[in-house]
């Protein structure tokens, strides 16, 4: 992994346009991951980073330093050519969606990730599926170039680690997480400012929407998995943005019995976008059947089936799994 490294640096180094890309349906660890890179390479080798997003940009993280550096991708000329394109936290070339063909324009190409069902569609891929989050190999990326990461930059890491361990909760939380926790405190974040700006800021009708779906789960298989539905006319009924839906799902997998939870939402084009959430079964068989991808706990994937139809399609799958 240290060679990898090291050409990761020196392909920076030779690059005078760079491009950083996030997933669709950002979240914290492709949001955090994309502004701390960015930093680095603007800071460290002078060079100038376009950050750019994919559909939306949730508010919900516009607490992130230099969050306003984000640009859509929409508003880029889909004919420029970058010297170098690195793609963060994004486990399927797919999942940049329209920035796709910037990626696969550029002169080099890099893909870091820490999702165990990527492919390693890069030129150079840095993929380490044991990382609870981008972040942890960022920092390790950071100390092995001896580079001192500022304080905008840790912060960043620190929502990458926080966001994608769900608050230090989830099966990924290990020694090394708390480790690095503690040196990014260390280094100055506010772990009680982090959570707080994280979790604790919802809109009313974001709390409203959220109860609202809850409240309608269905339970299968003697509760041993739920599933939520969401349509557009829910998400237009209470003025919800796309992310207003992220953390239902852990919310459903809490609930003592269950062992799968899912969130099937009817996108704009009408398909089915799945998330899944489980204790102890692997899902990412399940996903991979429908073409997506994730963790063993943690994954998901777009049906492209209405709502109605892809519901019964992955019930049925799911109840395959569990049985």
């Amino acid at each position: 992994m240290d060679n990898l490294f090291l050409e990761l640096k020196n392909k920076i180094e030779q690059a005078q346009s760079i491009i950083v890309f996030s997933h669709v349906s950002p979240d914290g660890d492709t949001l955090g991951s994309n502004i701390a890179i960015s930093l680095m390479i603007e800071k460290y080798f002078n060079k100038k980073v376009d950050s750019v997003y994919v559909g939306m940009l949730p508010a919900l993280y516009s607490y992130l330093p230099e969050f306003n550096r984000f640009i859509d991708v929409q508003t880029i000329d889909k004919n420029k050519k970058y010297d170098l394109a690195i793609a963060v936290d994004v486990a399927s070339k797919d999942r940049m969606v329209s920035g796709t063909v910037l990626y696969d324009n550029a002169s080099f190409k890099i893909n870091i990730d820490h999702h165990k069902t990527n492919n390693g569609y890069g030129d150079i891929n840095i993929i380490d599926g044991n990382a609870a989050c981008v972040g942890v190999i960022l920092y390790k990326i950071f100390k092995e170039w001896e580079l001192e990461i500022p304080k905008e930059v840790a912060r960043c890491i620190y929502t990458s680690l926080l966001t994608d361990t769900g608050g230090f909760k989830y099966e990924n939380t290990t020694p090394e997480t708390f480790m690095l926790a503690a040196e990014l405190v260390r280094l100055g974040v506010s772990p009680t400012f982090e959570f707080r700006s994280c979790y604790e800021t919802k809109p009313q009708s974001m709390v409203q929407f959220q109860a609202y779906i809850v409240s309608n789960t269905v339970f299968y298989n003697n509760g041993k998995i739920a599933f939520a539905k969401i349509t557009r006319s829910d998400m237009s009924k209470f003025n919800a943005t796309d992310d207003y839906t992220e953390g239902i799902v852990e919310v459903l997998r809490s609930s003592k019995n269950v062992e799968i939870a899912a969130i099937l939402k009817e996108t704009k084009d009408g398909y089915t976008k799945v998330s899944l959430r489980s204790k102890t079964v692997d899902v990412t068989p399940i996903v991979i059947d429908f073409g997506g991808g994730g963790h063993t706990f943690a994954a998901g994937c777009t049906i492209k089936k209405p709502i109605a139809i892809a519901y019964d399609k992955l019930l049925q799958r799911i109840q395959s799994e569990i049985e």
